[in-house]
Formats: structure tokens, C-alpha cells, sequence
């Protein structure tokens, strides 16, 4: 049984362990052709909530130089992936009509599914002009996801696909991104690990 904290929709239980502002240090290791990317970044990822049943996530990296130069952003959300029911909003700004349907820990229960998890869906936007849809399980401190689609603007670098695995260990948020771009197969390519700062 999930625990609910009364402050978060009962939707977000699954996922509340992510809420707060996390800090820490990452490397890139990644093959471009005959050359490996090899370099460490700082990072700082918030995941917070406006009452609404998915959490919005931001990340802001930048290199370990001396000038901390900026390096790459991604902003997003991250929910439970069900079916829409009336009460939820939209589309666009059409308000929702009725009670919440997954407004208790109990019924929130009913969405688990077999493996004992929660499946969730994340989108996640960079400004070059990729946008990522990962579907994943979400069990316990632990987030495992693969992208479902990768669409590009005209002007993006190539990306087909990705994966990311989250998991709090010791306390801290560590996480590690596979990807497939700029004509590699899906490989190793970053991760990091952040601690609370909030």
C-alpha cells in the first residue's frame, strides 16, 4: 500500500520522492564515431507540483570548467499513465467536470499494475528542438523508462531513442541516460548523481 501525503495529490504518491530541488555532479561518456565524449557536468533537477496529478520537472547543466559554462536544459512532466477520465482537464483549457477519479490511496491501488509498479509516462523538452515521450514503471524509489517516440524539428541534430533509469540510493538521486544519436546504436551516455538541496 502507498503512503499519501496530504499535501500532493494522491496520484503523485508514487512518484513523491522525487519532489524537491536535487544538486550533484554527472559525466558524459558517449562514442561519436571514432571519438568518445568524455567530460563531468554539474546539474540541477527540480521536480514540483501546482495540484494538478504529474509533477513538473526542470534540469539545468552546465560544464565543470571555470567559466561553468552552460551546457544543455530540459523541462517536462511526469505522470501515472492511465486512461483520461471526465474530471481531468482538457483538452486545451477545458476545465474538467466532476470529482477526480484517483483522489485516494485506494483508488490510486487499483492502478498498479502486475509487476507491482505503476506504469508512468514522461515528456521531456530540450530547446534544440527534440521532444521525448518515455513510457516506464515507476517501483518504489525506482523509475526505469525507454522513449515511445522521439520527434525532431527540421533543424535537430539526429536522436531516434533514449532510456533513463532514476533511483534513490543512500539518499541520494542517481541517474543514468542511454541514447541513440548522431548515427550510434542506443549506448551509454550519461548519468549523474544529485542530493536534496531543499
Amino acid at each position: 500500500m502507498i503512503e499519501l501525503d496530504d499535501s500532493h495529490p494522491a496520484e503523485l504518491a508514487p512518484l513523491s520522492w522525487l519532489i524537491g530541488v536535487w544538486e550533484g555532479t554527472g559525466v558524459v561518456a558517449y562514442a561519436v564515431g571514432d571519438d568518445t565524449r568524455n567530460f563531468e557536468f554539474g546539474q540541477r533537477v527540480g521536480f514540483s507540483h501546482d495540484g494538478q496529478p504529474h509533477l513538473n520537472y526542470n534540469s539545468y547543466t552546465w560544464l565543470l570548467d571555470d567559466a561553468s559554462t552552460p551546457l544543455a536544459t530540459e523541462t517536462g512532466y511526469w505522470r501515472l499513465s492511465r486512461p483520461a477520465t471526465a474530471p481531468d482537464p482538457g483538452p486545451g483549457m477545458q476545465p474538467g467536470i466532476g470529482t477526480p477519479s484517483f483522489a485516494t490511496a485506494s483508488a490510486v491501488e487499483t492502478l498498479r499494475n502486475p509487476a507491482g509498479g505503476f506504469d508512468i509516462e514522461v515528456s521531456i523538452l530540450h530547446p534544440g528542438g527534440v521532444s521525448e515521450l518515455y513510457l516506464g514503471l515507476a517501483k518504489g524509489p525506482r523509475i526505469d523508462l525507454a522513449t515511445d517516440a522521439v520527434l525532431r524539428s527540421a533543424g535537430a541534430k539526429e536522436h531516434t531513442a533514449s532510456t533513463r533509469m532514476y533511483g534513490l540510493v543512500d539518499h541520494h538521486l542517481l541517474w543514468a541516460w542511454d541514447i541513440a544519436a548522431l548515427g550510434q546504436k542506443l549506448s551509454t551516455h550519461a548519468s549523474a548523481r544529485l542530493a536534496r538541496v531543499d
